[in-house]
């Protein structure tokens, strides 16, 4: 887990979660808990949330952090979910939210990376 280096503006971790519990990727009340722990651990300000169940099945939510967001859609019928962890600022740490959710959803398969958002920006601005 790397810390930013200063020369980016922000971090995107942006993960695919294959093998989920279908139970946990229907529940909107443990997604909306567990994404809010997950920003708290990661150091953001959490600022609001909006979260929607979908008929049959399926949950989509967003954690509003004053450092930018996470968010999930969640396909329980394929036991897959699509995660994005975006945060700006030095103090933040993505790669614990991940962390959280990780625990949480228990897939058997991860596909992750990471973005570094505005690399450079300031210099390049200056120029």
């Amino acid at each position: 887990m790397e810390v930013m280096t200063g020369r980016e503006l922000g971090r995107h971790i942006i993960a695919e979660f294959i093998g989920c519990p279908p139970s946990v990727l229907d529940d909107i009340e443990v997604l909306k808990e567990e994404l809010v722990k997950a920003a708290e651990i990661a150091g953001a300000t959490v600022l609001g949330d909006a979260f929607h169940k979908f008929k049959p099945y399926g949950v989509t939510g967003v954690v509003i952090v004053g450092e930018s967001h996470l968010s999930i859609h969640t396909w329980p019928e394929y036991g897959y979910a699509a995660l994005d962890i975006f945060t700006c600022g030095n103090h933040v740490d993505p790669w614990k939210a991940y962390e959280v959710l990780k625990e949480v959803l228990k897939p058997k398969y991860v596909s992750v990376m990471e973005l570094r958002r505005g690399v450079d920006v300031g210099i390049r601005n200056r120029q």
